[in-house]
């Protein structure tokens, strides 16, 4: 009993503790609680504050924004408004103008209707006096009017058919004049040096591949074998759905050959790569090399002629692979050659020195298009480059008759160059067509009236027309002739030109008894 008693009051004690905690605890928190809510409230007020301000301030700026813009309103409708007044001003003076000009204009037509109604009273008076005038000529002359006419006609037709023969003749000589270097000039580089995509035959070269896969090595990786090959070689190699085969294209023939012949090595070995490609290339251009000194060397034996010098013989070579018209040009300056020493040996002059200056009369074609000038410009200069006496480079510069000729072996080369050429069959161009050609020439000179006889000749280069002398007088032959060349130019196709040599010849007959 003696322990109970404490313990009950320990724990009345404990109890009577925990509920004071419990009271302090609830005053603090209610103290806490009043000052945050007072401090809310303050928070609240100073938003409020703020937000007022901040709304000032905005009503401020607003009105501010709604004042600028509306001062720039106003300035811009003035501006508007002034020019509105301009316009309006200049469009009443334009009215005023064109009120103006219109009562001018008005006046001006009132003029014309009133001159127009003077010319044409003048004109019917003219026209009267004129009647009277012609009645009085028919009295006075003894004849009509339309015989008057006719023979006025008559001879005015005289006179201007005179008048305009002259003027053919002067207008030819100054377009002569003026074309004949010139023409000369661009036909011998275009056609006989550059040979530019004229032909697919001459321009182009096939290589036989052993399988479709070797298109594809050829390629190579990225392309990077065919770019060598084109840069070393300076041709394009067309690879495209033939079979078997690529093509080489190229306007220079001896580009075009080292890399057919690269290719086929290249072919034949089956190594294709780049390091590969240059060696082969350098190898195929020194064959190249030695069968166009190869070829110089052969057309100077097969001419017998001796002495020339080694360069010169190497660009003799280089002709191999030169065509004008389809016609190889060292086959040809060989034939001119020797064409050249038949007839100087049945003239009677130095027959060594006409084929000498008959085989380089083409050494000018040698040269790239990369050379300017034309292709005898180019072949006197290499013939005093490499000292050739004075006669062959004399032959050389007039075998085109750039210059007159001023030798017999100048003449021989020109006569021999045309019958190289002129031989049917010797460039392109077919018998058949050439036949026709020459028939369908004469068949145009005879169709005109007063031709009597015409004759084609120098092959099919000049036509020969004698016309009769009692119907074509000299000025209607200039005339007939400009006519024939005009038909001749439509309704023909040939190379170079055709020259048109009308002949009139009177002859006077009697007999002594």
């Amino acid at each position: 009993m003696e322990y109970i008693i404490p313990i009950i009051v320990g724990i009345v004690c404990a109890a009577a503790g925990f509920a004071g905690g419990i009271l302090y605890r609830r005053k603090v928190a209610e103290a806490e609680i009043g000052s945050a809510e007072e401090q809310a409230k303050r928070i609240l007020e100073d938003g409020i504050k703020a937000a007022d301000t901040k709304k000032k301030e905005a009503l401020l700026e607003a009105k501010e924004e709604i004042l600028q813009t509306k001062n720039e309103f106003e300035i811009e409708l003035k501006e508007r408004r002034s020019e509105l007044t301009r316009q309006e001003r200049r469009v009443q003076t334009k009215e005023e103008t064109l009120d103006r000009k219109t009562e001018a204009v008005e006046k001006k037509d009132e003029a014309l209707q009133k001159k127009l109604k003077e010319a044409t009273e003048k004109n019917e008076a003219i026209d009267k006096i004129k009647e009277e005038q012609f009645e009085t000529l028919q009295k006075i002359a003894g004849m009509t009017a339309e015989e008057a006419t006719e023979k006025l006609i008559a001879k005015l037709e005289g006179e201007i058919r005179h008048e305009q023969a002259q003027k053919i003749v002067e207008l030819e000589q100054e377009f002569k004049d003026e074309a004949d270097e010139k023409a000369r000039e661009i036909i011998a580089l275009a056609v006989q040096r550059c040979a530019a995509d004229h032909v697919s035959e001459i321009t182009v070269s096939a290589v036989q591949l052993p399988s479709e896969e070797m298109k594809g090595r050829i390629i190579g990786r990225e392309g990077r074998n065919i770019r060598t090959i084109e840069t070393l070689t300076g041709v394009d190699l067309i690879i495209d759905d033939t079979p078997e085969a690529i093509t080489v294209s190229s306007f220079d023939p001896v580009r075009r050959e080292i890399a057919r012949l690269a290719l086929e090595k290249l072919i034949s070995d089956g190594r294709i790569h780049p390091t590969r490609i240059e060696e082969t290339v350098e190898k195929a251009r020194k064959e190249v090399e030695a069968a166009i000194k190869q070829a110089g060397e052969r057309a100077t034996f097969d001419t017998g002629i001796h002495g020339i010098n080694p360069e010169l013989v190497k660009l003799l070579g280089r002709l191999k692979y030169r065509t004008s018209y389809g016609q190889n040009v060292l086959a040809h300056s060989v034939e001119v050659s020797l064409l050249a020493g038949i007839i100087a040996d049945e003239l009677g002059v130095d027959s060594m020195l006409a084929k000498r200056a008959g085989l380089l009369h083409d050494i000018g074609k040698a040269l790239t298009q990369e050379v300017e000038g034309s292709h005898v410009q180019l072949g006197v200069e290499i013939a005093r480059k490499y000292r050739e006496s004075k006669e062959v480079i004399h032959a050389i510069e007039a075998h085109h008759g750039d210059v007159e000729a001023q030798t017999i072996t100048a003449l021989i080369i020109q006569a021999a160059d045309a019958i190289s050429a002129a031989r049917p069959g010797a460039r392109r161009e077919n018998l058949e067509n050439y036949i026709k050609r020459l028939t369908k020439l004469e068949e145009i000179a005879n169709g005109f009236e007063g031709v009597d006889k015409s004759y084609a000749i120098q092959a099919g280069r000049e036509i020969r027309i004698m016309v009769k002398p009692d119907m074509v007088d000299d000025d209607q032959m200039t005339i007939i002739a400009r006519e024939i060349v005009k038909k001749i130019e439509n309704e023909l196709e040939y190379p170079g030109q055709i020259k048109v040599h009308m002949i009139r010849e009177s002859r006077a007959v009697d007999y002594a008894k």
